[in-house]
């Protein structure tokens, strides 16, 4: 019964635990993964706002969550590791289409994040594909919904 919110809980620490880390950290030990390097297009790789830093602390605060609700620590580290691939994913893309790391892309920036890791928890655990779906568009939907709020707030420096 608080296996969907629990994977939802995760989705939001995968995707929200680098954001609070780079407001605690400022610029410490934020590495990018991309090491500042260019495609052949001549554009960044992934651009300077995917780090290290932030890898790790989502894919810990992850496995951290899903170690204490019992689900497994290695199932929390895949899971987070998972959905901060899928934002790579969406980063890379919306490089190559020349678009910065600010710029808005409406679903990109959400469904690669979520759809990974649920996924990966419909074929972990006893979740109907139909439900994980679900989770994964609940999370976008609250994502497009709330980041304006958190922009205001401070905690975001985008607002989407």
């Amino acid at each position: 019964m608080l296996l969907p919110f629990e994977l939802f809980v995760m989705l939001v620490l995968a995707n929200g635990a680098p954001v609070v880390a780079a407001r605690l950290f400022n610029h410490h030990a934020d590495w990018p993964i991309d090491g500042g390097r260019l495609c052949r297009d001549g554009r960044a790789l992934l651009g300077a706002s995917k780090t290290w830093r932030g890898l790790v602390v989502g894919t810990l605060a992850c496995l951290i969550f899903a170690a204490w609700v019992g689900l497994g620590a290695g199932f929390g580290a895949l899971f987070g590791l998972l959905a901060l691939l899928g934002d790579l994913f969406s980063s890379f893309v919306k490089r190559r289409r020349g678009m910065s790391s600010s710029a808005r892309a409406v679903w990109l920036d959400q469904l690669p994040e979520s759809v990974a890791p649920m996924l990966m928890a419909w074929l972990w655990l006893p979740v109907p594909l139909w439900e994980a779906m679900a989770i994964a568009l609940l999370f976008a939907l609250s994502n497009m919904l709330f980041s304006p709020l958190l922009y205001r707030l401070g905690i975001r420096r985008q607002p989407h």
